[in-house]
């Protein structure tokens, strides 16, 4: 009877567990779906104005025009107490919720910032895009608090997905980065599903990944290894400084310029002052074709100190993006000039200093090693390891996010549940 016992047992765990695959897999493909083809409209829209504003460089005029449609539209739809990416970090840990009005919004306000010059990426949009779409169809669909909190992940995956064009790293981002230390492993199934959906509906309607071809690797040896672990160092420190620099001018900001219309008038006249000075659209935008150009080994080597002051006063003052395409610009940058200065390939240390500096600003390593292999390829896996791993343990409790929790320490095994530093 033992055996008949286990089979019906057995049969009964598997058509309960077959339930939940069928229900989640239909659900977050929709959400692929649904949220892919949203963000994709989003990824193209920035496409276009990006080109347009490329070939009008003198809109950044109108920039100071544009910071007053954007605060006037967050206070005129009283949501005067925007956290950004944060809030939705926040969501995953049950302490807020996503209101709907955070998705047209922030569509319309980084497309305005794009079309006008001001320096942000476009990943912050993305997950708040994808956040509160997710939410909504979560309670559409009346899912219970504990699934929502999946759902929204989904929707992270999904937006992230389309825009980046990186579907492996996408799916693993939104299980990463709410908690440092532990992965919601049940949100894994959906996050993949909605993932890959969404990075399917992009590709099919035109909008593809950005791909990067490394030249000169050197093979991997002690001499490349440890040039390349003295660039991780200094990501480290400069994913730090990155940081430091945008939560500070922040905190400036609202101390002494409390007005957001004052903030925002004078964030936009010091960027306009900025790039008449330094004659260069380097430092609009999210700065992608600067990007590439480190990547063949070309650079201008102070750019990376120029895109942390031109970030800072954009995003600070009030206008909408994301940290995470510039983050990638200060480390691509810094890397090139890096390789430039000690005889290493300038190629190979441009893609090592983008992911180690985005691994030190988001403490997700998974993350940045599964990006790297997507937009560059396995060849110098090594030296990924390496500057991400580094990175990650020497840029200490540091992020972007401040409702980032780490729930476990980087240098012992330890419980420590504790917010990510400003």
């Amino acid at each position: 009877m033992k055996p008949l016992f286990y089979i019906r047992l057995y049969g009964g765990v598997m058509i309960k567990n077959l339930k939940v695959f069928v229900r989640w897999g239909l659900f977050s493909i929709f959400i692929g779906l649904f949220v892919g083809a949203f963000s994709t409209l989003f990824a193209f829209c920035l496409r276009q104005v990006t080109g347009f504003r490329t070939e009008n460089p003198w809109l950044i005029l109108f920039l100071p025009a544009a910071g007053i449609i954007i605060v006037f539209l967050y206070r005129v739809l009283h949501y005067k107490n925007d956290k950004g990416t944060n809030l939705v970090l926040s969501t995953l840990h049950a302490k807020s919720e996503i209101p709907f009005k955070t998705a047209p919004l922030i569509f319309v306000a980084t497309i305005v910032t794009h079309l006008f010059g001001g320096s942000a990426g476009r990943e912050g949009a993305a997950l708040q895009l994808g956040g509160s779409l997710g939410q909504q169809l979560g309670r559409l669909f009346r899912f219970d608090e504990k699934d929502q909190r999946v759902v929204i992940m989904c929707g992270m995956s999904a937006a992230f997905s389309a825009i980046f064009g990186t579907p492996i790293a996408a799916a693993i981002f939104s299980l990463e980065v709410g908690s440092i230390g532990i992965m919601y492993y049940a949100a894994l199934v959906p996050c993949v599903f909605s993932s890959l959906t969404a990075s399917q509906v992009a590709v099919h309607m035109g909008i593809g990944p950005d791909v990067f071809h490394l030249t000169d690797i050197p093979s991997f040896h002690v001499i490349p290894g440890l040039k390349v672990i003295l660039l991780a160092l200094l990501c480290a420190a400069l994913s730090v400084l990155f940081c430091i620099s945008l939560h500070s001018l922040g905190d400036l900001y609202r101390k002494h310029l409390k007005n957001p219309y004052v903030r925002i008038l004078f964030s936009s006249a010091v960027i306009i002052g900025l790039t008449v000075l330094l004659q260069t659209d380097d430092y609009m935008g999210a700065g992608v074709p600067v990007i590439e150009r480190a990547i063949e080994g070309t650079v201008s080597p102070p750019a990376f100190f120029w895109k942390i002051i031109f970030t800072a006063l954009t995003l600070e003052a009030g206008f909408k993006g994301g940290e995470i395409v510039p983050s990638f610009f200060v480390g691509a940058t810094f890397g090139c000039l890096f390789g430039q200065l000690l005889g290493l390939s300038p190629s190979l240390c441009a893609a090592v200093g983008m992911m180690a500096v985005f691994c030190g600003v988001t403490n997700c390593p998974i993350t940045s090693m599964l990006i790297s292999f997507e937009l560059f390829g396995y060849e110098a896996v090594p030296y990924f390891l390496l500057g991400n791993s580094i990175s990650y343990l020497m840029s200490g409790y540091y992020g972007l996010y401040h409702d980032q929790t780490i729930v476990y320490s980087k240098y012992k095994t330890e419980f420590i549940n504790r917010r990510a530093r400003e």
